[in-house]
C-alpha cells in the first residue's frame, strides 16, 4: 500500500483498512509501502504471498506485478499485461472497440490538436482526461466553446497522454467483479458537477444507489457486458467496470478498475455488502483468489 502515485493517499487508507480486516480473521498480514521500503526487503521478508492495495502508476499498471512475478509472490486482481492496458483508458478502449463492445466515442489531444475541431467533432459537453490516471485525478468537464484548451492543459500536468471524451447524457454506473461474478451494480449520483475526486473521497452527500434502480433484466444484462469488458481486457481476480447509460438506457463502458480502492468511501465494499458479503469477508475471499 501507499506507493508513489498521485493516489497514495487513497491508497494507505485502502490498505490500512484492509491489513486490519484481514488481522481481524488471523491471517499473518504486514504493511508494506514500497516508497518507504525496497523491493529486496520484500523478498527477503519470504511471504506467502501479497495483497495488492496500490492505486495509480507503479501499483496498479503493472509494474509491481512484474516484480511480484520475477520473484515467484501471488498476489491479488489481474497480471501485468491487464493491469498494463486497464490502467490506459485509450488503449483500453482500442481493445473495447475492436471486440465490437460499446465505449463513447474520443479523442486524443496533444499541444498541436485543432481544439475547436475537436470540440465539433465530439460535441459539447466533453470529458477530459489524463489516459493513465485514476480517482478522476486532472479530469474536467468541458461545456463551453473554447475550453478544451484549457482542460487539456491541465490534464497534461499528470500525464502526456489525454483522453476527450464524448459526454454520455445518462447515469452513471459501476459493476464490480468478484471472481468471476459480478456483484450488485451501483448507481452513482453525485451533487456537483460530476463523480471526481471531491465527490469520491470528500463528500458526504454523493448518493449511492444499490440495488441500482434499473430493472432486473437491464440490469443483468449490463452485467454480462461488464463481463465481457474485464475478460476482454484479460482481468482476473476482481475489479470494477465504470459504465455510463445515455437517455435511451444503452450502455457505453468507461474504464477498468483493476485494483479498485478499499476505503469506507468505496464501491465494491458497498456492492458486496448488498450481495450478503462484509468488508472482512470481501477481503479475505479476495485474498484468496492468490490460492
Amino acid at each position: 500500500m501507499g506507493g508513489n502515485s498521485a493516489e497514495r493517499e487513497v491508497s494507505l487508507k485502502s490498505g490500512n483498512a484492509v491489513l486490519a480486516a484481514l488481522q481481524r480473521q488471523g491471517v499473518d498480514a504486514h504493511a508494506f509501502d514500497p516508497a518507504r521500503r525496497s523491493l529486496g526487503d520484500l523478498a527477503m521478508a519470504e511471504f506467502d504471498r501479497v495483497f495488492i492495495a496500490l492505486h495509480g502508476r507503479y501499483g496498479e499498471d503493472g509494474c509491481i506485478q512484474g516484480a511480484l512475478e520475477l520473484m515467484g509472490l501471488p498476489y491479488t486482481g489481474s497480471g501485468v499485461m491487464a493491469s498494463a492496458i486497464g490502467m490506459d483508458k485509450w488503449r483500453t478502449k482500442l481493445l473495447w472497440q475492436a471486440a465490437g463492445l460499446p465505449t463513447p466515442e474520443w479523442a486524443l489531444l496533444d499541444a498541436n490538436t485543432d481544439f475547436a475541431a475537436v470540440e465539433k467533432q465530439l460535441g459539447l459537453p466533453i470529458f477530459v482526461k489524463p489516459a493513465r490516471e485514476g480517482s478522476s485525478i486532472g479530469m474536467s468537464k468541458v461545456k463551453l466553446p473554447g475550453e478544451l484548451k484549457a482542460a487539456y492543459e491541465k490534464a497534461v500536468e499528470f500525464d502526456s497522454l489525454v483522453l476527450a471524451e464524448k459526454f454520455v447524457d445518462g447515469g452513471e454506473f459501476t459493476c464490480a467483479i468478484l471472481g468471476d461474478q459480478p456483484l450488485p451494480m451501483i448507481h452513482l449520483v453525485p451533487k456537483n458537477e460530476f463523480y471526481d475526486y471531491e465527490a469520491k473521497y470528500i463528500r458526504d452527500d454523493t448518493e449511492y444507489r444499490c440495488p441500482c434502480d434499473l430493472a432486473p433484466v437491464q440490469e443483468k444484462a449490463i452485467q454480462l457486458l461488464c463481463i465481457k469488458a474485464f475478460n476482454v481486457v484479460g482481468c482476473r481476480g476482481w475489479g470494477r467496470v465504470d459504465v455510463m447509460l445515455d437517455s435511451q438506457g444503452n450502455p457505453y463502458l468507461l474504464e477498468i478498475n483493476t485494483s479498485p480502492g478499499m476505503t469506507d468511501h468505496s464501491l465494491v465494499p458497498m456492492s458486496a455488502r448488498v450481495a450478503g458479503i462484509d468488508f472482512d469477508a470481501l477481503c479475505l475471499r479476495i485474498l484468496e483468489r492468490t490460492l
